[in-house]
Formats: structure tokens, C-alpha cells, sequence
């Protein structure tokens, strides 16, 4: 039997926690590295020699940036491939083309997977729609991602929430015309997923009803494709969402609210 891998969780916060508790859930053992932030005192290179060593000593075979994304987190991932690590980044990817093409390659070369958290993508149904829809022309998607909570992150809605959307639409249908996006937080619950071609209904997918344990699926599909080092959800993968962000954010009427 092949041994689970070990996680190193970069970060202390709540997220972190919650990524403890599911790695826990499903058998697996997991260090914590607290310290993540750069020290006034450190410049780029110490810092990012500071978590390699950390992270080649914590004997974790996947290190998981549980931290709000931004400029370090690609020092982080620089990091990881140093130590020889393979690596989860939460979403959205705040790396551009040109900070994002040299690591990807990097992790090509090293064959280490680096993932971007988009758990929704491997949902069953999601799956089923990307074998049945991905080639289909003359397709318009949309949906919606409204928390009644409050905004803990501090990201946009349309960066923390919509985001997901995006990576659904990416991942399963990536022509497809994108039509309405709503997100925002203090609203009624609702995530849902569409999928139209010529003005009609195609697909419809209530996020709210799906029982499988999305992040776990997220980790078994990790899992699986470290031996390959090839992962569909992955740092290219990011940058095209992170596109469609921008892009979405630059128009009027976003959808946020």
C-alpha cells in the first residue's frame, strides 16, 4: 500500500484550522508552519530560503498555502519547488502571465504538481458536465455565490466568490460566453450554475444540494496525480480565472454586491 502523503500547512489563521481538521478527517498527518510572513529584516531571497528550510525539514511531501492570496504566495510556491514539494494555493491565483509562466515551468520540470483550490470543479456533476459540454459550441454560461455572512477574508466578493464560478466555467466549458455572475456576501444563501445555448436552459446544477465532500474530492484528485505531475486545476489554470476576473471587474456592473 502507497503511504498517504504528509502536509506542511503554511499559515495559522482559520482557514488553516479548517484544513487541519479535514486533513485529520481523512488520515492524514500534517505539520504546521506558522511563521509564514516576510520579516521586515528579510529581502526576497532570505525569506524564501527561510520556508525551504522549514519545509525540508517538516518531512511533508505537499506543502497547502492556507493564506489570503498576494505577492507571497508565489514566494511561497518558489519555496516549495526548492524543497522539492509539491503545492496548494487557495484561490484566486494572484500571480500574473509573466510571475506565473516561470513556475509552472519549473514545476514541469521538477514534475511537482502545483493546484489552485477550485474544489467545486470536482464535483461529480461538474465532471460529468465537462465530458459532455466541453466541446459543445454556442454555449452560454452563468451563476450565482451569494454567503449570508459577513466578509471574513476581506477579498472582494467577486475575487473570493465569484472566483468559483469562473473556475467552474473554465474548467468545464471554457468558450462559453459568459453571462450573468452574481456574488456577494450578507445575502440569502445561494450557489448555483448554469448552462444555456441559443437563449434555452442546458444545465442547471444547485451547489447548496451537493452531499459530497468537495474539498476531500479535491485532495483525492491532488493525490492522485503526483505521480504525473500534471493537474487540470493548476497555476495556468489560475491565471486564465484570474483573466476572466479582471475582466469581469472592469465592467459597470460586475455583479458584486
Amino acid at each position: 500500500m502507497v503511504k498517504a502523503p504528509t502536509y506542511a500547512i503554511l499559515g495559522r489563521g482559520r482557514w488553516a484550522r479548517r484544513m487541519q481538521s479535514v486533513l485529520t478527517g481523512e488520515g492524514r498527518q500534517f505539520v504546521e508552519i506558522a511563521e509564514t510572513r516576510q520579516e521586515s529584516s528579510e529581502n526576497d531571497e532570505a525569506y524564501r530560503e527561510r520556508l525551504a528550510q522549514r519545509l525540508r525539514s517538516s518531512g511533508a511531501q505537499i506543502a497547502w498555502a492556507c493564506v489570503l492570496p498576494g505577492p507571497h504566495v508565489p514566494q511561497m510556491v518558489e519555496a516549495a519547488l526548492d524543497a522539492g514539494l509539491h503545492m496548494i494555493c487557495e484561490k484566486p491565483w494572484w500571480g500574473s502571465r509573466s510571475t506565473t509562466e516561470p513556475l509552472t515551468a519549473r514545476a514541469k520540470s521538477l514534475r511537482r504538481v502545483v493546484a489552485v483550490h477550485y474544489e467545486y470543479c470536482f464535483l461529480s456533476e461538474v465532471e460529468r458536465w465537462r465530458k459532455e459540454f466541453s466541446a459543445l459550441p454556442g454555449l452560454e454560461f452563468g451563476g450565482t455565490f451569494f454567503l449570508n455572512r459577513p466578509n471574513h477574508t476581506g477579498m472582494s466578493a467577486l475575487d473570493n466568490l465569484g472566483s468559483h464560478l469562473l473556475a467552474i466555467r473554465e474548467f468545464v466549458a471554457p468558450n462559453a460566453v459568459l453571462g450573468e455572475i452574481r456574488c456577494g456576501y450578507e445575502q440569502p444563501d445561494e450557489r448555483s450554475a448554469w448552462l444555456k445555448k441559443s437563449g434555452q436552459p442546458v444545465a442547471f446544477l444547485n451547489l447548496l444540494e451537493q452531499k459530497e465532500l468537495i474539498i476531500q474530492r479535491f485532495l483525492a484528485a491532488v493525490e492522485a496525480s503526483l505521480n504525473t505531475g500534471a493537474f487540470p486545476v493548476d497555476l495556468e489554470f489560475g491565471v486564465r480565472v484570474g483573466e476572466q476576473l479582471a475582466e469581469l471587474a472592469a465592467k459597470p456592473h460586475s455583479g458584486a454586491v
